[in-house]
C-alpha cells in the first residue's frame, strides 16, 4: 500500500477533489441561474422572435455576479451567447459583460457581421461546441483571452435549452490565477507533488515547480491520476 492510499494522505487528496469541485460548481450554479433566467425570457416572447432587447432582462443578474472587489470572487465575465439565428434582429448575438474595476461591468461588444474581415464566429469555440454537443459542464483552458481579457483564463459553459431545443449557451470567464488561489491550500496539503490537470493534460493548478501552470503533464511513473466528478478535471498526485 503506498503513501496516498493510506490515512491522512489520502484524505488530503480526497480533501484536494472535493475542494476542486466546491470551486467549480460555484461557477457551475451561477451559469444554471443564468440558464434559468435566459430559457424563461425566450420562453416567454409569445407571438414573435425574440430580438436583442429581450436579453437585457438578464443584465441584473449577470451585472450581479461580477464583483472584482468580493474576497474570493471568481468569475471575470459572464453571459449568453445565442444560436445563430434565435434572434430576429441580430442573428448573431453576445448578452456578454466584464467586470471593470472602476464600476460598472462593461458590454463586451464584438464584429458578429458574417460579411466582415473580422467576424467573430463563435461557434467554432470548444465552450460552445461541448454545450452545443449535449455536455453538461463543458471547461475550456487555461489559455490567453487575446479576444477579451488578454488573462490566462478559464471559461465554463453549459447548454440552454427550451422545450428541447438548443438555444445557446450560458457562459464564465475565470481567471485562472483566482482559480489558483482557490484550490491551492488544498493542494498545498498534499505531502507530494499533485497537480489539477484538465483533459488535454495541462496543468491549471499544482504544489509542485516541475509542473507548472500552462505546462503539459503526459504523464509520470509513480503518478496517479483522480477523477473529479464529470468534470473534465482530473487530480494527479505522486504515489509516495
Amino acid at each position: 500500500m503506498t503513501q496516498l492510499q493510506a490515512g491522512r494522505p489520502a484524505d488530503v487528496v480526497n480533501a484536494a477533489v472535493t475542494r476542486v469541485t466546491e470551486v467549480a460548481d460555484e461557477v457551475f450554479t451561477t451559469l444554471r441561474e443564468v440558464r434559468t433566467a435566459t430559457a424563461a425570457t425566450a420562453g416567454s416572447v409569445r407571438g414573435r422572435t425574440p430580438v436583442a432587447a429581450d436579453l437585457a432582462t438578464l443584465r441584473p443578474l449577470l451585472w450581479s455576479r461580477l464583483d472584482p472587489g468580493r474576497l474570493g470572487a471568481l468569475i471575470a465575465g459572464i453571459g449568453f451567447i445565442a444560436a445563430p439565428g434565435l434572434l430576429a434582429d441580430a442573428p448573431w448575438y453576445l448578452e456578454w459583460w466584464q467586470e471593470n474595476p472602476s464600476g460598472r461591468p462593461v458590454q463586451l461588444l464584438r464584429d458578429l457581421d458574417p460579411s466582415s474581415s473580422a467576424f467573430y464566429d463563435y461557434t467554432h469555440w470548444d465552450w460552445y461546441t461541448g454545450p452545443l454537443a449535449g455536455a453538461e459542464h463543458t471547461i475550456c483552458g487555461p489559455y490567453v483571452d487575446y479576444l477579451c481579457t488578454d488573462e490566462y483564463s478559464l471559461t465554463l459553459s453549459v447548454p440552454v435549452t427550451v422545450a428541447g431545443a438548443f438555444i445557446g449557451v450560458a457562459a464564465a470567464d475565470v481567471f485562472v490565477r483566482r482559480f489558483e488561489a482557490a484550490v491551492d491550500p488544498a493542494l498545498r496539503e498534499i505531502p507530494a507533488p499533485a497537480l489539477l490537470t484538465n483533459a488535454e493534460g495541462r496543468v491549471v493548478a499544482s504544489n509542485t515547480t516541475r509542473w507548472i501552470t500552462g505546462s503539459a503533464y503526459r504523464g509520470a511513473p509513480g503518478f496517479t491520476a483522480h477523477p473529479i466528478a464529470d468534470l473534465p478535471f482530473a487530480l494527479v498526485a505522486a504515489d509516495g
